[in-house]
């Protein structure tokens, strides 16, 4: 049941994105959208000189569970690499497919009622998506 997803800790990670609003200086940015529900995430980066997340920024118009996994990446992105966004990212959409471990990620587990509601799957994965595009922009600007 879908009830058992939209819980009191999802509801007050939603509205906990310490990084609630668009970096004017981005070295990259990206959007995705959940075509299922119409959830929108904008993601801005700023990498460092070792080409880890220095800042970041987010413009979140999503449903509770965008929201939530938002402030899960918004969390704890700074400080890391673009590949380990990626490898995150990647081990979000085998787990939520059934096709691997949890992920890596701290707070991640807070979807585990969600993984049988594979409608639900597309705004958990919106952020980190977004976040892998941004930062991927950024590096190949910055390399190239």
């Amino acid at each position: 049941m879908s009830l058992e997803l939209y819980t009191p800790d999802i509801s007050a990670l939603a509205i906990g994105n310490p990084f609630p609003d668009r970096l004017a200086d981005a070295h990259g940015s990206a959007e995705r959208r959940s075509p299922i529900c119409g959830s929108r995430v904008t993601v801005d980066v700023r990498l460092d000189d070792d080409g880890r997340i220095a800042a970041l920024g987010t413009q979140v118009c999503a449903c509770l569970l965008g929201q939530a996994s938002s402030t899960l990446l918004a969390r704890h992105a700074v400080g890391r690499s673009v590949e380990e966004l990626a490898t995150a990212r990647d081990s979000l959409t085998h787990w939520l497919a059934g096709e691997g471990d949890i992920p890596d990620w701290p707070g991640i587990d807070i979807f585990t009622p969600g993984l049988k509601l594979t409608a639900r799957h597309p705004s958990i994965r919106l952020a980190f998506e977004a976040a892998v595009d941004a930062a991927s922009q950024a590096q190949a600007a910055r390399d190239g």
